[in-house]
């Protein structure tokens, strides 16, 4: 339990960008709204004064505001995710700086290091008890059953969790 609740708990610290990201399209959302509102107030002007062709100017004005509006806010978010990747980036050199070669490469290599890690020992220990279940004459349904139980598929997925849930978010 406690480990499908780590696995659980990593991976959605992996999406906390992408929730912070809901509130910012949140605001953004409240402020086109307001656009909105704004525009149908000044459209039930003008068709009071009866100014039809301005209308169609100022739909067209509009429109133009909301496409601008929208690239900016691309725009915006785009260079926030530069700009932390860059910050993460520079802080992983500025860590670096003074350290020996194969210290820099270690760091850089500690997530493929551990995944490959902690798969070849799931991969041994079904080995190792495959074997000897086979030397005692288990059945062998009964020695799948055992080797690729819920916990066994629990931890499989943790460490592909910890491999790719990082990457997902980001792939968008």
């Amino acid at each position: 339990m406690l480990t499908l609740l780590s696995t659980l708990i990593s991976f959605l610290m992996t999406g906390v960008p992408k929730f912070l990201e809901f509130f910012q399209d949140k605001a953004d959302k409240k402020h086109e709204l307001a656009l909105a509102q704004m525009q149908i107030e000044k459209e039930l002007q003008l068709r009071q004064l009866g100014f039809e062709s301005q209308e169609r100017i100022e739909d067209i004005h509009t429109k133009q505001l909301e496409i601008e509006t929208s690239a900016v806010t691309t725009q915006a978010v785009i260079g926030a995710q530069q700009a932390e990747m860059q910050a993460l980036y520079s802080h992983d050199i500025e860590i670096g700086k003074g350290a020996s070669q194969w210290v820099i490469d270690i760091r850089a290599a500690t997530r493929s290091i551990l995944t490959i890690g902690f798969y070849a020992l799931l991969v041994l220990l079904d080995i190792g008890i495959f074997i000897h279940g086979m030397i005692h004459g288990a059945d062998f349904n009964d020695m799948a059953n055992q080797l690729w139980d819920e916990d066994t598929r629990i931890m499989f997925a943790a460490i592909i969790t910890f491999h790719f849930g990082g990457r997902s978010f980001g792939s968008k």
